[in-house]
């Protein structure tokens, strides 16, 4: 073979490479972009709102002092079981007693002090009528000087009178001040239930609740037969709940245990700190659940999650939440003109420039942006009440892939993996 010939022919080779490699690097470039798709279709969809917050008892007393004095007797402990009337603590009853015993002398001695009046009184009387009587029958024995000092008598005796009556009044009322002090002294349950807080132990001093409530706490009875659970709902959630919606309850101390609940109370004003709400600060509101299962040993203030349900749709067709995503509209094309474009209708706006979408995956597996209006979310999925049908292939993931994702792109199935499988990135 001629030396030109090997030439021609390792030519034709080097070309023949290149092509290979040219069309190699052709084919690795038109792979497209790695997604997750699936088809359209319809599911059962449950809307839930999740607060935490803990679980109180619907009744609970806080016990004070309503005097002050050491405790001399303490006859329950935390934890126990008591009925209304049961004798509780005992506040050292010694000063009161002496106040009752001086107030009774001093009654006995307002008594006596009113018989010495009243029988002045009667005595004085029966002067002045006598000698009236005289004067009546000879005048000339009795000057009207005699019958009208004795008349003044009358008068200043009934007053006397009159004003030891009241002494015994006010004799009385003490006596019955002090014996309610004695009776202070001696704590009894106001409701029946279970001693879920005792602050005091025996011989420690007692205050008066009004002078700091906080201080004078005694003990805290809870009936444990109604428990709720009272949750901080954040103010975009919280216009969807109503009374009687259904929860779901975890509480942390029963692990792997759920607990059926119910909306009995939402507040109508917001949660606010003691300096104020803050412009910046979240508003919540406090939304009451009753706890319809809950486990006899539940103790109040633990933490609890509840679940509320407010809205379920029964087989509505549905998308991944990841899969929808928002698109900015053209500038030279209003709201109307946007969704012609797209062939939908108006659907439910993100911003000024936005409009809510998923990307349909196209039969040469290109993607196209269609706007669809979607109604109650999920926990991972959304209701689609326009702008889809069942069967239709969308992207479902990943949320990079379809925040860069752009219109006619081409696109290639990702591999299924344990993590592709997993639960969706949240939006």
């Amino acid at each position: 073979m001629s030396k030109r010939a090997k030439w021609s022919i390792g030519i034709i080779v080097l070309i023949a490479l290149v092509a290979v490699v040219g069309l190699s690097a052709a084919k690795r470039g038109n792979k497209g972009v790695e997604v997750r798709t699936e088809d359209v279709q319809k599911r059962d969809l449950i809307a839930s709102v999740t607060a935490s917050g803990q679980v109180q008892p619907r009744t609970l007393v806080d016990v004070s002092a309503d005097v002050t004095g050491r405790i001399v007797r303490l006859a329950v402990k935390e934890g126990q079981m008591v009925t209304r009337g049961q004798f509780l603590l005992q506040i050292d009853p010694a000063q009161a007693e002496a106040a009752v015993q001086r107030s009774e002398a001093a009654l006995s001695q307002a008594r006596a002090q009113e018989a010495q009046a009243r029988a002045n009184f009667t005595q004085s009387k029966s002067n002045y009528e006598r000698t009236a009587e005289i004067k009546t029958t000879s005048a000339t024995l009795v000057s009207d000087e005699q019958l009208e000092l004795l008349r003044t008598q009358v008068e200043v005796n009934e007053a006397l009178f009159q004003a030891a009556q009241h002494q015994v009044a006010q004799a009385q009322a003490t006596l019955r001040d002090a014996r309610t002090s004695l009776g202070k002294t001696t704590i009894t349950a106001p409701m029946s239930g279970r001693i879920t807080r005792l602050a005091v132990e025996e011989g420690e001093t007692a205050i008066m609740g009004t002078l700091n409530p906080d201080a004078a706490l005694l003990l805290t009875i809870s009936d444990m037969g109604v428990l709720e659970t009272q949750v901080k709902v954040d103010e975009t959630d919280v216009a969807r709940l109503s009374l009687g919606d259904s929860a779901v309850v975890e509480i942390d101390a029963f692990p792997d245990t759920t607990f059926v609940g119910r909306v009995v109370e939402i507040a109508n004003s917001a949660l606010r700190t003691a300096a104020g709400q803050a412009s910046d600060q979240a508003i919540d509101y406090e939304v009451t659940v009753e706890l319809l299962n809950a486990p006899p040993d539940t103790r109040p203030d633990f933490s609890a999650t509840a679940r509320i349900i407010t809205d379920v749709r029964e087989q509505v067709l549905s998308i991944p939440i990841i899969a929808l995503t928002t698109r900015e509209r053209e500038e030279s094309t209003n709201t109307d003109s946007a969704q012609i474009v797209l062939g939908r209708q108006p659907t439910r706006q993100v911003g000024q420039r936005d409009i809510e979408g998923v990307f349909i995956v196209n039969g040469d597996n290109t993607v196209a942006f269609r706007a669809v209006k979607i109604g109650v979310a999920g926990d991972e999925h959304f209701e689609v009440v326009d702008g889809l049908k069942v069967g239709e292939k969308i992207v479902s993931g990943s949320y990079q892939a379809i925040r860069e994702l752009k219109e006619g792109a081409l696109i290639r199935e990702q591999p299924v993996t344990a993590s592709t499988t997993a639960t969706p990135e949240a939006r």
